[in-house]
């Protein structure tokens, strides 16, 4: 091939819908010198056989911005690049069977109004004028999305080829990618069938093949990526009189309906229907020996399995009953790749330099377009414009086994309607880490949740307690946990709590020259020898990356603690940027972390302890704890004196055996969650994100301009010191009802917009509802009310002054 590219600045391994968003973005940021490898035709994946669905529905905040992204590309597409499209904004109806479906449409329709979509609420009468072939008896309302629709992938996948060809991009098809090596300067070699291309990133985006390609990264730093792939069928119709004589009565075609309830999509193909079940009892594919992975499944199918969706269809019929007036013309059964959170992998390759991943796309048509603005900002910029947590492929450390990715994919794609209630938590694949004192936990009664693979408390059941996963099916405060909450919380308040907190991510930094690079990391000052303090990392424009907890042992000695899941994120932020002799060591799965916290904590410890325990707060010292090592931190998440206690997983039965004997009442995340909001401390990924700069995070006091360290966001924060803050880190104390306000609840004044909510939850020592949120900085002053939307009720708050709501002054946190 004459013109075979040996070069480029990007190459893109995956021709679907969402590597050809990826090159068309990056040649619209001006990186035209991309290539992208298709081994066959392009959408040759899960593209060519996809419904073509285009939803913006969504609670996940930053997939409600991808995904409404692409609608609005998808509309101006064809004109931009000149290439005709089947696009049909038709709108959808989603059905609510019961109250707590309205409430998540309720939360929808107020974080898209805030996103600028006009999302409906329809009541059962509206849905039959939108909808006149619907039966509506045993319905209570929906949602109407005008924005949804459908559009043809393979046109929409040709659409962006061409944008990005004409931009000067290339696309090889027929050109399989073989592998790929790493350069000593970190650049890379993709191997072809054709020949070798260098350059600088490379991207994963292979969708149901993605974990094949990542294995090529491992060698690099890499590891198997987290996916598995599942049957989907998609029935559809012959044509239905009734169908074409309305499309011709009113020039358009039916709404896309969604029985969520019930789990299903029906949509109207030519004048008769496109019906796509999402079934409980699922199939997922290439899953062992027995059925191995093709080396290529381009255009292919698998046949028909109805008997697995027949309850569903039948369902579709008695609520559409004109579907059941044709026959079936064709069933389309072919492979989806999903995530155990089935939420795609976006953004960087974790452990590999200059990769990134683009792949397990679910639902690839709708998030494509968002999806590619999102890589290419990744690769040019360093950073997106949403915080893109939630589809971070860093968001998954080392417990996604096989067995893990399998049994999670199935569990969401039978419950891919459900709804993700606060309490709840999915049940498949648990205990993949454990604490030392697991079983003790268990045994006190620890109703438990996943953090980053680790078991730990959620709250702690008494006999005779339902913890039954009916239970949790609320988005309400009440619930057989709720007094069990605020008994833990009174139990710190009152006398000692203790909290088994495994999963820590630990990194022990040392060498000369540590803290010069500390001090040209963090945004602001160190602790002195002895002491910790909170320090933050921003990005280039000043939002917050990630806060750690420093603790100086020497002068260039540090132990830097981070979320249990940020391990990935914040380990691969430290290691990048550690300079030569110094080193980093991670201790985050030697150790187990117990929380010691109360006005009697003092009291049990010097029981067991030799530690000094009348240091002050923020100090840290060695010592013994019933016999065994430790290392103490005077420091407390729950706002009262305390401490937490670092040992040896061996060594922590006895320490914790030792606390409990004490009086300690053991207490669970839930009430940590309580008593923090009261304390106003931040929530990694809810509070702390990229999506806000750390002026207005609150965090003024953790950034020190005035220090000769450049360190990174430096440059905008000064300038946002200058030209004011656009909004404000607020606690407010709201008049909720049953409900407290989750993220993203939208915040009101004088019938606008003003605000959002970043978390929220009940104060058990103020007794009172709390959320923390960003407010418009002129309304940002202590006595100011507002309205918080909370599942469709707007309710009253007030702004707060800026210290904590439970002992603004820390006196008892320095007792």
């Amino acid at each position: 091939m004459s013109d075979f590219p040996t070069k480029a600045r990007v190459v893109i391994i995956g021709g679907g819908v969402v590597g050809t968003s990826s090159l068309y973005h990056l040649a619209k940021a001006g990186w035209t010198d991309c290539v992208l490898l298709e081994k066959n035709e392009l959408t040759a994946g899960s593209t060519w056989h996809a419904a073509g669905n285009v939803p913006t529905f969504s609670t996940s905040w930053a997939v409600m911005n991808m995904q409404r992204y692409s609608t609005e590309l998808y509309a101006r597409l064809g004109a931009e690049v000149d290439y005709p499209m089947n696009y049909h904004q038709t709108g959808s109806i989603r059905l609510a069977h019961s109250k707590e479906r309205m409430q998540e449409f309720e939360r929808a329709k107020g974080m898209g109004l805030q996103q600028g979509m006009n999302l409906e609420i329809l009541t059962p009468d509206e849905v039959k004028e939108r909808y006149p072939f619907i039966e509506t008896h045993d319905i209570v309302g929906a949602l109407y999305d005008p924005n949804d629709g459908d559009i043809d992938p393979a046109q929409l996948t040709q659409a962006l080829a061409k944008g990005a060809r004409d931009m000067g991009a290339k696309i090889l098809r027929f050109c399989p990618a073989t592998g790929v090596t790493q350069k000593d300067d970190d650049s890379w070699i993709v191997h072809t069938d054709k020949g070798d291309i260098e350059c600088d990133y490379v991207v994963n985006a292979a969708g149901y093949y993605a974990q094949r390609v990542g294995e090529w990264f491992k060698p690099y730093g890499g590891r198997t990526v987290p996916m598995m792939v599942m049957s989907h069928q998609y029935l559809l119709s012959e044509e239905i009189p009734e169908i074409e004589a309305h499309t011709k009565a009113t020039g358009k075609k039916l709404p896309l309906l969604r029985d969520v309830d019930v789990s299903y999509y029906l949509r109207q193909e030519k004048h008769g229907f496109n019906l796509g079940p999402y079934e409980p009892n699922c199939r997922a594919h290439w899953t062992d020996d027995s059925d191995p992975m093709p080396d290529d499944f381009s255009f292919q199918l698998w046949n028909d399995d109805l008997d697995r969706i027949e309850d569903i269809v039948t369902d579709a019929m008695e609520r559409v009953p004109a579907l059941g007036t044709a026959g079936l013309s064709r069933v389309i059964n072919g492979p989806i790749p999903y995530a155990p959170d089935g939420l795609p992998l976006i953004g960087p390759m974790p452990g590999v330099k200059n990769a990134f991943e683009a792949c397990v796309f679910t639902f690839g048509i709708a998030q494509g377009g968002g999806a590619g603005k999102v890589l290419a900002e990744w690769i040019v910029d360093g950073h997106t414009e949403w915080d893109m947590w939630s589809c971070d492929p860093r968001r998954y450390t080392d417990y996604t086994d096989h067995e893990y990715c399998v049994e999670k994919g199935m569990e969401v794609y039978g419950n891919e309607y459900a709804m993700h209630f606060p309490w709840h938590r999915w049940p498949a694949a648990p205990d993949r880490k454990l604490s030392p004192v697991h079983d003790k936990v268990k045994a006190l009664g620890g109703v438990m949740g996943a953090y980053n693979g680790w078991e730990r408390a959620n709250w702690f059941a008494q006999p005779g307690d339902d913890t039954s996963e009916a239970s949790t099916h609320t988005w309400g405060r009440s619930g057989p946990w709720e007094q069990r909450i605020k008994e833990e919380c009174e139990a710190v308040r009152d006398h000692c709590g203790v909290l088994d907190l495994p999963g820590f991510s630990r990194f022990w930094v040392q060498g000369e020259g540590a803290d010069e690079w500390l001090r040209g990391f963090v945004t602001g000052g160190l602790p002195k020898v002895g002491r910790m303090n909170l320090v933050y990392v921003a990005d280039v424009r000043g939002r917050i990356l990630t806060e750690l907890s420093c603790i100086r042992l020497e002068e260039n000695s540090f132990v830097l603690i981070t979320a249990a899941t940020a391990q990935w994120h914040d380990g691969e932020l430290i290691r990048r940027s550690v300079p030569a002799g110094v080193t980093v060591r991670e201790t985050t799965t030697e150790r187990d972390c117990l929380i010691v916290a109360g006005p009697k904590s003092r009291e049990i410890l010097s029981g067991i302890t030799d530690a000094d325990l009348s240091m002050g707060w923020l100090t840290h010292q060695h010592a013994t704890v019933a016999g065994k090592k430790a290392f103490l931190i005077r420091v407390s998440f729950t706002g009262e004196l305390g401490w937490e206690i670092h040992a040896e997983n061996e060594d922590m039965p006895a320490i914790y055996d030792a606390v409990l004997a004490g009086g300690a009442k053991p207490f669970g995340m839930w009430a940590l969650n309580s008593l923090r909001l009261e304390k106003g401390y931040r929530a990694w990924k809810g509070d702390l994100s990229t999506d806000y700069t750390l002026f207005e995070g609150g965090l003024d006091r953790f950034v020190k301009l005035d220090k000769p360290q450049d360190f990174p966001g430096k440059a905008a924060l000064m300038n946002e010191a200058q030209q004011g803050s656009k909004k404000r880190f607020v606690t407010l104390v709201v008049d909720a009802g049953d409900c407290d306000a989750p993220y993203m609840s939208t915040l009101w004044h004088d019938g606008k917009i003003v605000g959002e909510t970043t978390s929220g939850g009940w104060g058990y020592r103020v007794g009172a509802s709390v959320a923390l949120g960003m407010l418009r900085t002129d309304l940002a002053v202590p006595g100011t009310e507002v309205e918080v939307e909370i599942y469709g009720e707007r309710r009253r708050a007030v702004v707060q002054p800026d210290a904590p709501l439970w002992d603004p002054e820390n006196e008892r946190l320095r007792a």
